[in-house]
């Protein structure tokens, strides 16, 4: 899919569960963040998605997934961007209250774009 005028593209590497609340919402929305969670934090390209998905996801869960979706662009500029290694792990940080304002922000379906182990 291409990005719809005025949106970014961001990724979310996810494990079965997450990807089963997702799939629930008719993947339009995440899910609430769990008590200890205070942060959502989708990623800003599909290279860091990816090696989450595959470095994290599949030695704790069995599978990794990574789920693109586009966000107005007017929206995600309200949150910072951090990196957090190298210069491709870059996050934006939105706060756990502030998910609902963020799902409602989201432009059309989240889509899986990659599936780990790879099928």
């Amino acid at each position: 899919m291409d990005a719809p005028p005025e949106t970014t593209a961001l990724y979310r590497p996810v494990g079965p569960e997450e990807l089963e609340l997702i799939r629930a919402c008719g993947f339009r929305r995440f899910p609430p963040r769990l008590p200890g969670q205070p942060i959502f934090y989708p990623v800003c390209n599909e290279e860091y998605a990816r090696e989450i998905a595959e470095d994290w996801n599949v030695p704790h869960s069995g599978r990794g997934w990574v789920l693109r979706f586009f966000v107005r662009a007017d929206f995600v500029t309200r949150y910072a961007v951090h990196v957090v290694g190298a210069k491709r792990h870059a996050e934006l940080w939105v706060p756990a209250e502030d998910l609902e304002a963020f799902n409602d922000a989201i432009v059309g379906p989240i889509e899986i774009i990659a599936e780990y182990p790879s099928t």
